[in-house]
């Protein structure tokens, strides 16, 4: 919950600014009933999937989300960005799709060409090359409303026989249902351009550049000299992780000299958004 406040707090700070085509911002919440933050956040709704389908992964519960969202609700605008509430925006958001042609952020780790022997289980060969899956997920994706409907139902179905399936579902592991949708999206003929400076993701990027977004994924370690201590709890840290059943305080320690541009930001805009939203600690 604590995320999702941070980043509306942040997309008010920059919808109105020069440059930005951000439209209304809502919190898919996939609980099946309201919760506190209701009133704060504008939030649609809805069920999640039956027990026990998701077999655990409660990420298969997105796609599905999503589509009874496409169904259910009025939306206004013609393009959707699909973020999530580990996404901060530093700056103004233009619409980076063109037309039928999403934007969408490459991810390293995403790799359909490696795995075409499994991928072509959900994306038969005669479909077109599996150079037509894009190394993508779901988020951050900007695409028309009615590409997003037509592939929805797909990406649902995809999801779910990929975690039934044994291979895929321990090869891809938490990184299936990115899977999903780059397979769904290719199913559809949907090409998407990737937008490298999308975002940021320290601390493996270093500085925040032209990007629009900080993907705070990542736990940042560092020792009291600035050293990256990837996998060891460094002397300063920041890691989601560490917040789970509470949010984190308001003033965080700012990292040590040395520490990259990209992970000072991060923890400034986290301490300024949480100065100025209303009873912080209190939800």
């Amino acid at each position: 919950k604590w995320q999702c406040r941070i980043m509306y707090y942040w997309y008010k700070r920059f919808k109105d600014r020069v440059g930005s085509d951000m439209g209304g911002f809502t919190r898919v919440l996939h609980s099946g009933r309201p919760d506190n933050l209701m009133e704060e956040i504008p939030t649609f709704v809805v069920d999640p999937l039956p027990d026990g389908l998701d077999q655990g992964y409660v990420v298969l519960n997105r796609p599905w989300a999503f589509l009874q969202w496409l169904e259910k609700a009025k939306i206004e605008e013609e393009y959707v960005l699909m973020g999530e509430p580990d996404h901060i925006f530093v700056k103004p958001l233009p619409n980076l799709a063109h037309g039928k042609h999403p934007a969408a952020y490459p991810f390293f780790y995403i790799k359909p060409a490696e795995n075409e022997n499994i991928l072509r289980r959900f994306y038969p060969q005669d479909k077109g090359p599996i150079s037509n899956v894009d190394p993508i997920g779901n988020s951050p994706v900007i695409i028309l409303k009615s590409q997003l409907r037509e592939i929805a139902p797909t990406w649902v179905n995809v999801s779910l026989r990929i975690k039934i399936d044994p291979e895929a579902d321990q090869t891809f592991g938490w990184v299936q249902e990115m899977y999903a949708y780059a397979v769904a999206s290719a199913l559809h003929g949907v090409k998407h351009t990737l937008y490298k400076e999308f975002m940021v993701q320290p601390p493996w990027d270093l500085k925040v550049g032209k990007s629009y977004i900080i993907h705070y994924t990542y736990g940042c370690d560092y020792t009291m000299k600035g050293e990256l201590t990837y996998g060891k709890i460094g002397e300063w840290r920041f890691d989601k992780r560490q917040y789970l059943h509470r949010p984190p305080p308001k003033n965080l320690t700012l990292p040590p000299p040395g520490v990259p541009e990209s992970v000072v930001k991060l923890v400034k805009m986290i301490n300024e958004a949480t100065a100025n939203i209303h009873r912080w600690e209190d939800i």
